[in-house]
């Protein structure tokens, strides 16, 4: 029994190729679906895992500049006259869009609980724009693996059908379809991994820049 069990074995590893290219190529429509849907969140989850990283690392750094010619200028208007037409830093547009209504303001009676209202919800406008993509990355991390598991149920589903149809229980016809159900798991779990720490990763990160702007708020609002 072992013996036959042996021979079956190498017969198979003589005449099917268990690549990953011959996987897919093996698959049917529904298992290359899933695999194919699968690389192309993993790819995007990667582009949007890198441009993350530049994103933080920019704004870390414009920001802190940012922050040091704040407040060694000589007032908070004059500072707002010297800035640039065209930000690409979330605390200069957070400051810049506050002192329009300011300097429009004509009534100065609540104004400290308008500038309020008028910093949280620039904040919140920028935390959005730097938020964006994040949920895809969340989304990804939680369905990736029920794809891949829907890959996997539906190659197995093949393998069986395999064996009533020929009525062998042989290695040679089990096997392939459970190779091409595994590898679909695989992908899942792929694919979800990096998505999960990423975000996760970047979700952290948010969370203190945005406390890092509602601080410069307060600051700013304690000096107008």
């Amino acid at each position: 029994m072992e013996a036959d069990i042996t021979s079956q074995a190498a017969g198979l590893a003589g005449a099917t190729d268990f690549s990953i290219l011959s996987l897919f190529l093996r698959a049917d429509i529904i298992v290359k679906s899933v695999i194919i849907i699968l690389i192309a969140a993993s790819i995007y989850s990667w582009a949007i895992i890198f441009e993350k990283i530049k994103l933080f690392k920019k704004i870390n750094l414009t920001s802190e500049e940012f922050e040091s010619k704040f407040w060694k200028s000589k007032s908070a208007e004059t500072f707002y006259n010297s800035l640039p037409a065209n930000l690409d830093d979330p605390m200069a547009n957070l400051f810049k869009d506050t002192m329009q209504v300011v300097i429009k303001s004509r009534s100065r009676s609540n104004l400290s609980e308008r500038l309020n209202n008028i910093l949280e919800v620039n904040i919140e406008k920028q935390m959005n724009i730097i938020d964006k993509s994040n949920t895809f990355l969340a989304t990804v991390g939680s369905t990736a693996p029920f794809i891949g598991l829907f890959g996997t149920v539906w190659g197995i589903m093949n393998s069986f059908q395999s064996i009533a149809i020929s009525r062998n229980t042989s290695l040679a016809i089990v096997a392939p379809g459970i190779a091409e159900a595994l590898f679909a798991t695989a992908l899942g779990l792929l694919a979800a991994i990096p998505a999960v720490v990423a975000y996760n990763k970047f979700n952290s990160d948010s969370k203190k820049y945005s406390q890092r702007l509602e601080s410069f708020s307060k600051k700013f609002l304690s000096i107008i």
